[in-house]
């Protein structure tokens, strides 16, 4: 993957971003300046306006077959809605380019006056492309609640740019259709943040709202904060950056803290909070991390970085850091042509992938991650700009790992001094959605979609063996005899876990647990527990099969893909106690070690899994246990990975000295291990009271 830690690595392939000029003494990591984001924003704003043939004409981009929207014979409103997202989230580009030019042109358009003309039509009745009004449709939650947010956002950011260049008249009918929308129903969690900006963008310019429903929403977002700057989702995710943290912050500083003192200072010390741990989510280089939903947003979580210098007091973040963090993010999109499809950003992480995207995302859905350009807001003199970049915390690291625990929303956040990159370790998941529940996400090594045949990435999957499972009988009523109609071809396949529980972190060692069946369907004889001890680029896994049927188990490591049709070179090792196998592309390489309870180790090639490659391959091992009553086991393994070419050294791959298994730990608890690594450290895995520690 391209870095862009020295001069040649700016060089980005055909059709992509390039920086021009890069300034290499007030940014020695990536060379980019405020110009260069200026630049940026140009270069990608004018590939989408490829798509703009006259000024009339509406920015809207082409469909993309597949789970997207529109679909085929979609209702008028969902091709309303494309046009609308098309117009609201190019403009998180174009607006901090007006602010910067208000003259700005691109591709022959003068981009104040397109973006006015277009947000007139659509938001007043009349025009070929103006949106229905809530009370024309079913009474439901709709996409224009999102837009009017993001909308209301910018224009709260940048009060200057659009609207005191319409008339008061039409300001008075487009307030129409956002006071109907904004008033309407919405989700809850993130979606109150919309309704709060646009309520507050229609008060402070003079128009009439419900006050006790602004009221309401932001003493609701309040409630959801979970701690550690973290606010409730069904799984936690990027919109508490991308949207409590960004868009709540810029609503603090235009109107909240005039309006809302109180809320908005609660608001405002969570944000803080966040902060403190934000950094850590970045590889060195500022890599993002391919994780959680809406995936094709990427960079969007890198809005926190200028936002930062938005918050009430001193900023929180070294502002040489952010921006080397905060470029660093841009130049792993725009910098790649991969990235592109149509001139526009993919519907994927990289190239297009339909794993990658639900069923609300639409051509135009990715422009929310240009939410960093929000940095064009800050003055010239802010530190933001006029600090030089540095590494922070990396440069005291070396080639050391270290994991931060975030208790409250279960993650840990894993910086590995050796590889640069950065790891998220996901613990309260609710569900086998493969964008939460990989055991680990690495900014370096995109996660992959799931193997019905095993050996998926970054992920335990299990098969069932049971006959009763094949043979159609619920094993939850066994005891009656009764039978089901339970589709024994699903039962045939590997599947993932069916939630993820967080148990805390004990003397070193961090603890979750696996369910791959929930109770009641005997869910209490599905269950892995897991055990892991960070080591210098990689983990030592110690995780319990509490699988009480017969059944076949993989583990994968990451994946690695095969750029430029160029295979994966593989290689089997030995090392003190284990069996060892190791892959490598160039730039990166993976190693895996198993070390008990396993019983072969292997590499396999996917085709169409893989985030950046259409074919990858991946490490894993595997284990087939027929017993009717099988009894538990420790699953010990090394996963190691680097991100250069320099060969694997014999201390590298023996990362560990010695492993001692108790039947009966000295605490009480049964099956654990003593673990001796490297360099002598000791780690006790005691699942002593596992199940009484579950958080979730």
């Amino acid at each position: 993957m391209t870095s862009f830690s020295s001069h040649a690595d700016l060089a980005p392939a055909h059709g992509a971003y390039l920086v021009q000029n890069p300034d290499f003494e007030r940014s020695p990591r990536t060379g980019m300046t405020r110009q260069h984001y200026i630049d940026c924003a140009k270069y990608v704003l004018g590939r989408a306006f490829r798509h703009v043939k006259s000024f009339d004409q509406p920015i809207v981009f082409p469909l993309v077959p597949g789970k997207s929207y529109p679909q085929p014979n979609a209702p008028d409103w969902r091709h309303r809605s494309h046009e609308f997202e098309a117009l609201e989230r190019t403009y998180n580009l174009a607006a901090p380019l007006i602010h910067v030019d208000p003259e700005v042109v691109l591709n022959g358009i003068k981009l104040r006056e397109y973006y006015c003309h277009h947000f007139y039509n659509a938001l007043t009745p009349g025009h070929a492309n103006s949106l229905p009004m809530p009370e024309d449709l079913p009474d439901a939650t709709y996409q224009f609640t999102c837009e009017f947010g993001g909308l209301a956002k910018t224009l709260l950011l940048l009060p200057d740019v659009l609207w005191p260049h319409f008339t008061q008249h039409q300001r008075d009918e487009m307030a129409v259709t956002i006071s109907k929308w904004v008033h309407h129903r919405t989700t809850q969690n993130n979606w109150r943040v919309f309704n709060i900006c646009a309520l507050s963008l229609l008060k402070m310019n003079g128009y009439t709202i419900d006050d006790d429903l602004l009221k309401s929403h932001l003493q609701w977002v309040a409630s959801y904060h979970a701690g550690n700057g973290w606010y409730l989702e069904q799984s936690y995710n990027y919109y508490t950056i991308s949207l409590f943290v960004v868009y709540g912050t810029i609503w603090s500083r235009a109107f909240g803290r005039e309006h809302y003192p109180e809320i908005a200072a609660v608001l405002e010390r969570s944000f803080q909070e966040l902060f403190q741990t934000y950094t850590r989510f970045f590889g060195r280089n500022g890599y993002i991390n391919m994780w959680a939903r809406s995936i094709c947003y990427r960079l969007w979580i890198a809005g926190g970085f200028p936002v930062s210098f938005l918050l009430a007091g001193a900023p929180p973040l070294d502002p040489g850091w952010a921006r080397r963090l905060c470029s660093g993010s841009i130049l792993q999109f725009t910098a790649r042509e991969d990235f592109y499809d149509n001139d526009i950003p993919s519907l994927g992480f990289y190239p297009h992938r339909e794993f990658a995207i639900q069923n609300y995302s639409c051509p135009a859905s990715p422009f929310i991650m240009f939410l960093p350009f929000i940095a064009l807001a800050l003055p010239e003199d802010s530190p933001f700009w006029t600090a030089q970049e540095n590494d922070g915390m990396w440069t005291g690291l070396g080639r050391q790992s270290q994991r931060t625990v975030l208790v409250k929303p279960g993650l840990a956040l894993v910086n590995h001094g050796s590889s640069g990159s950065s790891e998220i370790v996901s613990g309260k998941i609710y569900d086998d959605d493969p964008n939460y529940a990989k055991l680990v996400f690495n900014t370096h090594f995109p996660w992959e979609d799931r193997d019905p045949e095993g050996g998926t990435a970054q992920e335990y999957t299990f098969r069932s063996l049971d006959p009763r499972d094949l043979g159609g009988v619920d094993i939850n009523f066994y005891l009656t005899g009764r039978a089901v109609d339970n589709q024994a071809a699903k039962e045939a396949g590997f599947t993932g876990a069916q939630s993820t529980l967080f148990n805390g972190e004990r003397d070193g060692v961090l603890y979750r647990q696996l369910i791959l069946r929930k109770p009641p369907n005997n869910g209490v004889g599905y269950i892995i527990d897991l055990a892991e001890i960070t080591i210098p680029g990689g983990v030592v896994r110690v995780d319990r099969s509490r699988l009480a049927y017969e059944h076949e188990l993989t583990l994968g490591h990451f994946g690695l893909p095969h750029m430029g049709g160029q295979s994966a070179v593989t290689r089997a090792f030995a090392t003190t106690g284990g069996q060892g196998i190791a892959a490598a592309i160039p730039g990166r390489q993976t190693a895996m070690i198993a070390y008990s309870g396993w019983d072969a180790i292997a590499s396999k090639t996917h085709r169409g899994f893989n985030a950046e490659a259409d074919e990858s391959t991946v490490l894993f091992v595997r284990r087939k246990r027929m017993a009717k009553n099988p009894s538990m086991d420790l699953m010990i393994t090394a996963l190691l990975h680097k991100t250069d070419d320099t060969a694997w050294t014999p201390e590298e791959l023996s990362p560990v000295q010695s492993v001692r298994i108790f039947d009966v730990m000295p605490s009480g608890s049964v099956l654990g291990a003593e673990i001796v690594l490297a360099d002598g450290a000791v780690r006790i895995v005691d699942f002593k009271d596992i199940d009484g520690l579950r958080s979730c």
